[in-house]
């Protein structure tokens, strides 16, 4: 598992939820602790989502198609041997 993955996983979420814990931390009247640390918390959960955000995922692999497809030949030689196969011709 590459950091690009793990970044992507567990990093963007985790900044995410801090942040939207920051907030609820601002809004709730029980904790006084919670309340006077909930921007602190938030604006810490902003900054790492904006740098874990820069970090690009890993590139996806491109499937070769070279294995799987058909020749064009494979293809026309369906038994007919005269002629174009196009409706309409003369």
């Amino acid at each position: 598992m590459s950091f690009r993955s793990i970044n992507q996983r567990f990093l963007v979420p985790g900044a995410q939820g801090l942040m939207i814990f920051g907030i609820i931390s601002l809004c709730q009247p029980w904790s006084e602790f919670l309340h006077q640390y909930g921007v602190t918390m938030t604006l810490f959960g902003l900054i790492a989502f904006m740098v874990t955000s820069k970090i690009e995922p890993d590139p996806e692999v491109e499937k070769s198609y070279v294995d799987e497809s058909l020749d064009v030949l494979e293809i026309n030689d369906g038994g007919h041997t005269n002629g174009s196969k196009t409706t309409g011709s003369l």
